[in-house]
């Protein structure tokens, strides 16, 4: 029994030529999960057309869609385009032989935030009829029907079968082993595809889990650090407090040997008065004086130590309430850091897919993982977007926003003659790209001075 054609799904890519590549949509999928790469659109951005072919390899639905290939030549894994049901749902389109077809770009889509990652097909440049040409050509081999009419049998030849032979044996029974066998291969394919799935969702957890878990094991190392730090100033503290009533009874036990001093002076005063009254005052004055000097700079000291001190002691309590709140401010950015992870993980069970725009770089689909690297330094990520370091794509985008001659007239002022603007980054040379043809032959003629 002939199989009979069905609708086919496929996937054409063009280049500045046309459609330089085609392939099965199974194919297609094999390149979306990463087990075929595609060397030949390594770091590009290609353009490319899901079509729907019936069985007279007429195109009835084409949807115009971007795809990314790293420089490895592997397809974007954030991409996630529902190509299948943007061609049941699109538009009406031109007439490529079969009707008008239905059309998904970016002129007209179902899904409008899908707008973005469209292309629009040219009438002037061909695309329509160079899809029409590279399916009539059938380069994929699909089964097309026959339109091949049959030659006219003379009457004389007819002939009339037996009444016993006027109806065929019915085939029902081979249609519907028929129909169970295709609908066992659907089956399988469908669970081969959620075990794919499903493997990559169960990959993407364990991934989140264990960059979750060394964030926590992170931020418990350095609360612990800080802890033996605070311990370690507790006890300085502690010294601090001892040292400090040592002095203060050392400064007892010398302030009651003045005291002991004082009085043993005061009984030789007054042995003395009895001998003279003059001497007497004259030894009491400089009995006194002497008293009172010693005291007072024995005073002096003890009060500039103390005072040491209670500066090194407050030093030591502003420090120790400093990594209080350093503690406190890690513990509250460990739990925005987990209730983050856990909102960007809702978001991204619910579809949600974050998208950029950046000069040179175009339009970035951002993952998950990538999110926190992307909000701590923007112009950084898109600059190895476009494989440029960050300072030449900060330099680049200066010349893309104000495409003048910056070099500097003997007058001091800019140049600012009007510029070819330089639209990639890789393209941007310094030094050249920012000059005028005039300022460029200068500096040439400086450089070879």
């Amino acid at each position: 029994m002939q199989n009979k054609p069905q609708m086919v799904e496929a996937v054409l890519f063009f280049d500045e030529q046309g459609v330089c590549k085609q392939m099965l949509f199974a194919e297609f999928e094999a390149v979306l999960d990463g087990v075929v790469d595609l060397p030949g659109f390594a770091d590009r951005q290609m353009r490319a057309v899901y079509v729907l072919i019936n069985p007279r390899l007429q195109v009835r639905s084409a949807v115009f869609f971007f795809l990314d290939f790293d420089p490895k030549g592997a397809a974007d894994p954030g991409w996630n385009i529902p190509l299948r049901h943007l061609a049941d749902r699109a538009g009406r389109g031109p007439d490529l032989g079969g009707g008008p077809i239905r059309l998904a770009c970016r002129s007209q889509t179902p899904v409008a935030w899908l707008q973005l990652h469209l292309w629009e097909p040219s009438v002037e440049r061909g695309d329509f009829q160079a899809i029409r040409d590279a399916v009539r050509r059938n380069s994929l081999g699909l089964l097309a029907e026959e339109e091949t009419a049959l030659p006219a049998m003379a009457p004389e030849r007819l002939q009339v079968a037996a009444e016993d032979a006027w109806y065929a044996d019915p085939s029902q029974e081979l249609v519907e082993k028929l129909t169970e066998q295709m609908g066992l291969e659907h089956r399988q394919k469908i669970a081969v595809l959620v075990k794919q799935q499903r493997l990559r969702l169960a990959s993407l957890g364990q991934n989140h889990e264990e960059e979750l878990a060394r964030i926590k094991q992170t931020a418990e190392r350095q609360h612990a650090r800080l802890l033996d730090e605070v311990a370690a100033l507790q006890q300085a503290l502690a010294e601090q407090e001892m040292v400090v009533s040592q002095w203060q009874a050392r400064f007892a036990e010398q302030a009651e040997s003045f005291q002991k001093s004082r009085e043993e002076m005061t009984r030789q005063l007054r042995a003395i008065e009895r001998n003279g009254r003059i001497e007497a005052d004259v030894l009491r004055a400089q009995f006194e004086a002497q008293l009172e000097e010693r005291i007072a700079l024995a005073v002096a000291d003890y009060r500039e130590q103390i005072a040491v001190r209670d500066v090194e002691l407050a030093y030591r309590d502003e420090l120790d309430t400093q990594l209080q709140e350093d503690i406190e401010r890690l513990k509250r950015e460990q739990t925005r850091a987990m209730v983050a992870d856990r909102r960007l993980e809702q978001l991204a069970e619910l579809g949600v897919v974050l998208v950029v725009y950046h000069p040179g770089a175009g339009h970035l689909t951002i993952p998950q993982p990538d999110v926190p690297r992307y909000l701590e330094n923007p112009q950084a990520y898109a600059a190895g977007k476009c494989f440029v370091s960050e300072a030449q794509y900060r330099e680049w985008l200066a010349h893309y926003q104000q495409p003048t001659c910056d070099a500097v007239l003997p007058g001091g002022e800019r140049c600012d003659a009007a510029l070819e603007r330089v639209d990639i980054p890789g393209r941007y040379v310094a030094g050249e790209s920012c000059r005028c043809d005039r300022h460029k032959a200068s500096q040439r003629l400086r450089t070879a001075g």
